[in-house]
């Protein structure tokens, strides 16, 4: 960035590279995307929440609420059932020097502008399973995604119910109050993600205990 700080990283896991996308801060700097070689993407709000989440089979837009705005599967995709939802060009600004376009699996461009010049990254990667027997189930967010929200949603939980005994120190009945629709509803897909994503028990477990507590 021009203060300096580091804007992008790659580097190599095993046999995939690994980009990054960081926050303009000189310390403890968000993530606000990680692309990888394997075909699994992902792009954050500024408060954490998950943007756009990118798999071999295809993607989907989140709003900041976690609510689908859109999904879509890539030409490419093997499906065993289900309709083929094509992508309409994606845009977005991750900050005011970074952004990211989606036209195709193999056409993701992250663009960074700064002082008058402009840099393109390419991150997009041509990934196809040859036998559908082979596609894992449709999983659109992994293992450390789900504990994240899960964390995320039992903070601001826990907030919330701070925020009631701060308005309302001398009603007893604070803790019956119900928490906003969409912390519910943010709950409730988180649960169900649990049920159909290809995670271990002991994950599955263990982000029920999270959101449940």
């Amino acid at each position: 960035y021009p203060s300096g700080n580091l804007a992008i990283i790659v580097v190599r896991e095993k046999k995939r590279l690994i980009c990054i996308v960081q926050e303009d801060k000189p310390n403890n700097a968000e993530i606000r995307a990680v692309f990888k070689s394997n075909g699994r993407s992902t792009c954050y709000y500024p408060n954490g929440a998950v943007w756009i989440n990118m798999s071999i089979q295809g993607g989907q837009y989140l709003d900041q609420e976690g609510s689908r705005v859109r999904r879509w599967m890539w030409p490419n995709s093997i499906m065993s059932s289900g309709p083929h939802v094509p992508l309409s060009p994606i845009f977005i600004s991750l900050n005011r020097h970074m952004g990211v376009r989606i036209l195709g699996q193999d056409k993701i461009t992250v663009s960074f502008l700064a002082m008058g010049q402009q840099a393109k990254f390419n991150v997009g990667t041509k990934v196809q399973v040859s036998d559908v027997s082979q596609l894992p189930p449709p999983t659109w967010l992994g293992e450390d995604e789900l504990l994240l929200l899960a964390f995320r949603v039992r903070i601001l939980w826990l907030f919330d119910r701070l925020r009631g005994c701060l308005n309302f120190p001398s009603n007893e009945q604070w803790d019956k109050i119900k928490p906003p629709a969409y912390l519910i509803t943010q709950t409730l897909k988180i649960l169900q993600l649990c049920t159909t994503s290809d995670i271990s028990d002991e994950l599955r477990s263990s982000v029920r205990a999270i959101v449940n507590a």
